[in-house]
């Protein structure tokens, strides 16, 4: 992952997972290594966070 044409990213502006870098990079989210990841972008993110609550309760 990183710079490659094929990555995917969630696009917050869109509200959409799309290929390569179209969007202004405060827009998106990733990358990511396919479009179904992508897409599950934001359920990743919260259960990231939740999961780093839960260790900061601790």
């Amino acid at each position: 992952m990183g710079d490659s044409e094929s990555d995917w990213f969630y696009c917050l502006r869109h509200r959409r997972a799309e290929q390569s870098k179209r969007c202004w990079f405060a827009d998106r989210m990733g990358p990511y290594p396919d479009k179904a990841t992508a897409e599950r972008a934001l359920e990743i993110v919260r259960a990231r966070n939740a999961r780093e609550d839960a260790r900061d309760a601790d």
